[in-house]
């Protein structure tokens, strides 16, 4: 009798064991950009500059809509007043609502970080692409290109090409929209470089492994090889430095705007709230607290969530 309740226990671990095999074989696999996904969750500081940056672009596109401040209204009586429940951030020596301004500065100084971010971004898989499939002279050449934009002194250089080039933009597009292709495409321009580097070493790479040898025994083109085989598996640092690269065009234009460079004075940027209000630091210093805490904010997040790409998607760096 013993025997066989000692033979059903183990008839019956056995079937409990196949079931257990049975439901693990059974779930779907994880694709990539799902573990990225479980990756990057686990990055904490990751996930909330996430939702800082969220907060700041929903709050720019929709903030000045539902805010009953107006960015451009004049009220001299209120000039220089400090934050207070109808102006939360203070104003400015005009009286103007500085919350209102950050709002409609937001729109002006991420734009220019998202594009410019896209140009240089451009340029350097372009380039990278080039240098890496190619090799030999075109990679030498290029290289050497990439050399020379490093050794060019940024900032004095960004200074001297707008200074040279705002008035014919600003005759030939008006003043705000020549404005923003300028400094936009300077800056994209001058930054393309670290991306070239990264992109030449993953198409080094790449290009010698197996699925591409069999790509061309297959007769595919170079074309095709480039941007439907090496590219994609040569976008993870590309992401990363996408994202570093906003927080750096953001801070490029604080810059120029900080210097009298950027945009007009009736636009509002972050970086030309800083301009305007550092000459009344000693007596309003809200005037430069609250411009230079949304950039400091802006700028963390965006590094943060590009340390969490790094880690999300490139192996090795997991978690």
């Amino acid at each position: 009798m013993s025997e066989v309740t000692e033979s059903r226990v183990q008839s019956a671990s056995r079937a409990d064991t196949l079931a257990e095999v049975g439901a693990l074989t059974a779930k779907k696999p994880r694709s990539l950009w799902s573990n990225a996904w479980r990756q990057y969750r686990r990055h904490k500081l990751a996930l909330a500059g996430t939702f800082v940056l969220l907060f700041f672009i929903v709050a720019t596109i929709v903030g000045p809509f539902l805010w009953d401040q107006s960015a451009t209204s004049i009220d001299v009586a209120a000039a220089l007043q400090g934050p207070s429940s109808k102006h939360p951030m203070g104003t400015d020596i005009l009286g103007h609502d500085v919350f209102a301004r950050i709002l409609w500065g937001g729109r002006v100084s991420i734009s220019v970080g998202v594009v410019a971010m896209l140009v240089s971004i451009f340029l350097g898989t372009l380039i990278g692409a080039i240098s890496g499939y190619f090799g030999r002279f075109i990679d030498s050449s290029l290289m050497r290109l990439t050399d020379l934009f490093l050794a060019l002194p940024t900032l004095p250089l960004l200074l001297l090409v707008i200074y040279l080039f705002r008035d014919p933009m600003q005759k030939t597009f008006g003043v705000l929209i020549g404005m923003f292709i300028l400094i936009v495409g300077v800056i994209g321009v001058l930054s393309w470089m670290p991306v070239a580097r990264l992109v030449r070493a993953e198409f080094l790479s790449l290009k010698e492994k197996e699925f591409i040898e069999a790509a061309r025994c297959m007769g595919a083109g170079t074309a095709s090889i480039i941007f439907r085989h090496i590219l994609p598996n040569a976008l993870s640092p590309v992401i990363v430095a996408a994202t570093l690269g906003v927080g750096s065009a953001i801070i490029t234009e604080s810059t120029l705007s900080f210097l009298g460079l950027g945009f007009p004075p009736d636009t509002p940027t972050w970086g030309r709230l800083l301009y305007e209000g550092q000459e009344y630091i000693e007596i309003a210093p809200h005037l430069v607290l609250f411009p230079g805490l949304v950039i400091f904010l802006s700028v963390l997040s965006i590094n943060y969530i590009g340390d969490g790409l790094r880690d999300a998607i490139d192996p090795q760096h997991t978690l």
